[in-house]
């Protein structure tokens, strides 16, 4: 049982978020259960009877994702696993048989491309669109599943989430939002109209670089029910020492996203007015051409930025002169972090492209570091 925060701010309900009623002698946020089974005398009924089922450690970090991505609304039902991939393909797999087709972006998560050749192996017909422009509507008809991805990553194009649900719903499809790069405080894809909301908590949810981690909500029983049957069957299930950390991560998340967002726009606004042309992308820019849609459905642009440096040699000494941007993968960090995203040969982005993962520094300190780094390179 968990209290009700109706009306809340943000931070209320990131402090509160999943925390059982209290009681005497005991922690405010209970440790993490260790535990492959549970006594269980008779017949096999109550909440916890196996590791790979249900774990209490899982259960207060599902409410309390569940309470971020669509508070004060009954009916919603949040399942945890091991890694954003794992939450993604439970979905995927779970929605979708032989004979039917699913949306895809083909500007999404570089990972995508991999799971569209293992949905075609299994008789799946796969379509792709772009994720600006409503460019999906033109390849929906037929589909069972339209995955929408936004902003999208790395190139933080944005669709209209509203207009695709209720034509994707119109057509007898349904509807996921990978809402990794939003987090729940960027956007809510179930009030958007979304069937899922399905994200990595690895990346800014946690915020430190240090989990694993993934998770699906929905509001529909039905199917919802079919993505914990494939959990159950797949066992892509958290440790319970991941899922605490990820939990007690959330307490700060507000704190966390408010502080990087400011960040990543004092930086989107710095590389957008630096004499050279960066090609910068965030949708908290005014001119960004994702602005006007983002500004309708979000109410935080998120903490990356792209941009890109006319070559590969000089994205790679921008990235070598950065003293404070650590040279890594992955992105929402409280320390900030930065990639030419080329490198992995997922991505249909230029050699040069950056993507900007601004974390929790001086906002001060950072765009010092950024125009020396632009300058140095430059030499």
């Amino acid at each position: 049982m968990t209290h009700s925060f109706e009306g809340a701010g943000d931070g209320t309900r990131a402090v509160r978020a999943g925390l059982p009623e209290p009681v005497k002698h005991e922690p405010t946020l209970p440790g993490p259960v260790f535990a492959a089974h549970f006594h269980l005398p008779g017949d096999p009924t109550g909440p916890y009877t196996y590791g790979r089922d249900e774990n209490p450690t899982w259960t207060h970090l599902e409410r309390a994702i569940g309470e971020l991505e669509a508070p004060d609304r009954d009916g919603v039902e949040t399942l945890v696993f091991a890694s954003g991939m794992a939450a993604i393909s439970a979905v995927l797999f779970s929605q979708l048989s032989a004979g039917d087709t699913v949306v895809l972006p083909d500007d999404g998560y570089q990972v995508l491309p991999l799971v569209r050749g293992q949905l075609e192996a299994y008789g799946i017909e796969v379509r792709t669109a772009p994720t600006g422009g409503d460019a999906q509507l033109d390849v929906l008809d037929g589909a069972k599943l339209l995955w929408i991805e936004t902003p999208s990553n790395p190139g933080l194009d944005v669709c209209d989430v509203r207009r695709l649900a209720e034509a994707a719903h119109a057509r007898g499809a349904l509807v996921a939002v990978d809402n990794t790069l939003a987090t729940p405080l960027g956007q809510r894809p179930l009030e958007l109209g979304a069937d899922f909301s399905v994200a990595s908590g690895t990346k800014q949810l946690t915020g430190h670089g240090d989990v694993l981690l993934g998770y699906v909500t929905g509001g529909d029983a039905s199917a919802m029910a079919s993505v914990r049957r494939w959990r159950k069957i797949v066992g892509a299930i958290p440790g319970p020492m991941e899922a605490w950390l990820a939990h007690r991560s959330l307490a700060t998340l507000q704190m966390r996203v408010d502080r990087q967002n400011a960040n990543a726009q004092v930086i989107a606004e710095t590389l957008r007015d630096w004499p050279e042309e960066l090609a910068v992308r965030y949708p908290g820019l005014p001119g960004d051409p994702s602005h006007k849609i983002a500004s309708q459905q979000m109410r935080r642009f998120g903490c990356v930025v792209s941009f890109t440096l006319p070559t590969r040699a000089r994205a790679d000494r921008f990235l070598d002169a950065l003293r404070l941007v650590d040279d890594a993968t992955s992105f929402g960090g409280v320390r900030s972090t930065a990639e030419r995203r080329g490198r992995w040969g997922g991505d249909a982005v230029p050699e040069g492209f950056i993507r900007f993962s601004v974390g929790a520094e001086d906002p001060e300190d950072l765009t010092a570091d950024v125009r020396r780094a632009l300058d140095e390179s430059a030499k």
